[in-house]
């Protein structure tokens, strides 16, 4: 299966309560493993392997919550390899899709030195796009930094004061 995006994404990042979290009921996860070849103000190259599929990711740097995003299909075998031999650094993950009032939520329950954090996006369409947000959204985090996955994969959420 081929799989490839180009485009822009838009994308609002939220923390989510834990309590409200554990008492949804929630789809199967899928646990993803990515690592980053390079990640920079300007760029980021990032390897993901879930379950029997692998990605190669392109991003560019960001304007707002917009950004430039490539991603293709690789093979599994190459992913894991990439994985383990080039990425310098990694993050592990288990991402829930919820559907909520026709949007679909990706929330990360990140594991490993990440372990605690709890982040859910939303791709958006245009920017100032109106979206109902589920009761279990608490502060947006769109703006900081530190929860980017490369942030993340670098200075992990255990280090923060």
């Amino acid at each position: 299966m081929l799989h490839y995006y180009m485009g822009i994404e838009i994308e609002r990042k939220f923390l989510v309560d834990h309590e409200k979290w554990q008492q949804l009921t929630k789809p199967s996860g899928t646990v993803y493993k990515q690592g980053y070849l390079l990640s920079d103000d300007k760029r980021t190259v990032r390897i993901r392997v879930a379950d029997d599929i692998a990605f190669i990711t392109l991003k560019g740097s960001a304007t707002g919550i917009s950004r430039s995003e490539f991603e293709y299909t690789i093979p599994v075998a190459d992913g894991v390899e990439i994985l383990q031999n080039m990425a310098t650094s990694a993050i592990e993950k288990t991402r829930y899709e919820i559907d909520f009032c026709g949007n679909i939520w990706e929330v990360d329950v990140f594991s490993g030195d990440n372990e605690g954090l709890i982040v859910a996006e939303i791709e958006l369409d245009k920017e100032d796009q109106h979206f109902e947000k589920p009761e279990w959204i608490k502060e947006e985090v769109s703006d900081d930094l530190r929860y980017t996955n490369a942030s993340l994969s670098v200075s992990p959420y255990k280090n923060w004061a």
